[in-house]
């Protein structure tokens, strides 16, 4: 039976129409006026998104490629980080660290749990030759938020760089880098920008460059502060990827146009539609606390493994969503809702998932829906997007929906 095929996974997300079609359009050359009107206005709408006076660096690679800018660009051989890990990528910080012969303090919690600020202030006490703290804000893993903004104030009470992998947050929920006092924000093309992959996006707080122009890095390909004297002239160090940069900047155009506060709206409201749903269903979630906004980890039963669920759900209904990482592949499946995905997606996706289950679970989905119109009616608007989200976690009438918490920021 043909389908509407819907992709549902935590990166590579649906591009829309409007993307694809500009991309489409004859290639134009990187180093011309043309292309520097474009790049100039991709910058002003990416300052608004990081929430940031910084430049935003795009580099041609994944976010993994922005992740080793940060730490050879900010850190010397045989200087001390803190890495704050609960999750794939977090692993990949203490990879991408130790390829670069820093020292490490390696903190860890169990996949599923967020790191607390006090986590990191008692780790930072105990280890005062720190000079950066590495961690995610949404551990793509396992769907876990980490309390980032808790964080940064910590790391701005002492010389200590705070490097945040945004790249299943940014676009998604709030991260102002500048008011929330990060120092390194980063992210990909492929998730909430809702343009293909190949494209990575750093951003560099005041102190930050201050430390890249001190340490001069060796690496001649991902050095930013090259990429920034040329970002400063409307153009990339390197040849740009002319056409992702297009769709960038068209997908800004739809962020901005809709305006932030609404996106974070939306994501606000599909993350306890997707919970409420699968609890419905009788299913676990693996983050019971502190959860993304951009994407759920749910808990297969005994017996049931993931590669085979998710066959079936792409397979039978159209709906394609991704196994677990690591020692989780089996037993986790991860529902995304971020990007160019509404409350539809997330119903149909739902479907699936109960459709592939045994004994076919009932009585889930107006629970679900239920939860993503309360949501939206909950949500508070207070003038900026990043505003509302610092209020989420003290207002007493944000009541979740049953199996749900409020989303932490």
């Amino acid at each position: 039976m043909l389908s509407q095929q819907r992709l549902l996974t935590p990166g590579p997300t649906p591009i829309p129409d409007r993307v694809r079609l500009a991309m489409a359009e004859p290639m134009i050359h990187h180093r011309k006026p043309e292309f520097k009107s474009i790049y100039q206005e991709v910058q002003k709408s990416l300052k608004q998104l990081f929430g940031t006076q910084q430049p935003v660096i795009p580099l041609s690679s994944s976010g993994t490629g922005a992740m080793t800018a940060a730490v050879i660009n900010c850190f010397r051989p045989g200087e001390t980080v803190l890495v704050a890990e609960a999750g794939k990528f977090g692993e990949r910080w203490l990879q991408i660290a130790e390829s670069q012969g820093l020292n490490i303090v390696h903190l860890s919690k169990p996949w599923g749990e967020a790191f607390e600020a006090d986590d990191i202030r008692k780790a930072l006490d105990e280890h005062p030759e720190v000079g950066g703290v590495l961690i995610q804000i949404s551990e793509t893993s396992t769907g876990v938020m980490h309390p980032v903004r808790e964080i940064a104030a910590v790391t701005r009470e002492r010389d200590v760089l705070l490097v945040a992998d945004g790249i299943s947050a940014v676009g998604i929920s709030p991260c102002p880098m500048d008011e929330w006092g990060i120092d390194v924000l980063l992210t990909g093309s492929q998730k909430g920008l809702m343009v293909p992959p190949g494209l990575a996006l750093i951003a560099l707080s005041e102190r930050a460059w201050k430390k890249a122009e001190q340490q001069q890095t060796s690496c001649f390909y991902f050095n930013l502060l090259a990429e920034r004297a040329n970002c400063l002239k409307n153009q990339t160090n390197f040849t740009s990827p002319v056409s992702l940069i297009i769709g960038l900047n068209e997908a800004l155009h739809i962020i901005l146009e809709e305006g932030l506060e609404e996106l974070y709206k939306k994501q606000w409201a599909l993350a306890p539609m997707t919970r409420t749903g699968v609890s419905a269903m009788g299913l676990e979630l693996l983050a019971p606390a502190h959860y993304a906004w951009g994407l759920t980890a749910v808990r297969l039963p005994d017996g049931l493994t993931a590669s085979a669920i998710t066959a079936r759900m792409t397979k039978e209904l159209g709906v394609t969503v991704s196994s677990g990482q690591a020692p989780m592949k089996e037993n986790v499946i991860r529902v995304a809702h971020m990007g160019w995905v509404d409350w539809g997606d997330l119903a149909a996706a739902l479907h699936a998932l109960a459709w592939c289950l045994p004994n076919e679970p009932k009585g889930y989905l107006e629970p679900a829906l239920d939860a993503y119109h309360n949501a939206l009616l909950r949500y508070p608007s207070y003038g900026t997007a990043w505003q509302a989200a610092l209020m989420l976690r003290h207002l007493g009438e944000m009541q979740p929906p049953a199996g749900c918490d409020a989303p932490e920021s």
